[in-house]
């Protein structure tokens, strides 16, 4: 990686120590930060034992919430495009006249 450095992230309880651009570092520690609490979470509601599935379980619920959002933002730029499309036809209509 160019300009990359080692960043030491912490993620229940253990330390890995990650490749990451320079630039890109606050966000490597934030995703991390996230990931730790989403795991602290898991394991702190008793029902998924073993780091392993506590891992894949938040891994799980982020992709999920990452499709999720992603679904929203395309329909979301549906109704927009959709919206532009009817006020264009109405300034055709308007200035039609």
């Amino acid at each position: 990686m160019a300009n990359s450095k080692g960043v030491t992230v912490k993620i229940l309880a253990k330390d890995y120590q990650i490749a990451c651009p320079e630039d890109q570092t606050h966000h490597l520690i934030d995703a991390a930060m996230m990931l730790d609490d989403r795991m602290k979470e898991i394991r702190s509601s008793g029902r998924v034992i073993g780091l392993e599935r506590i891992a894949v379980m938040a891994a799980l619920n982020l992709a999920h919430e990452l499709l999720k959002l992603k679904s929203d933002i395309q329909h979301a730029s549906d109704d927009t495009a959709r919206r532009l499309l009817q006020l264009h036809d109405k300034i055709d209509d308007a200035l039609a006249y």
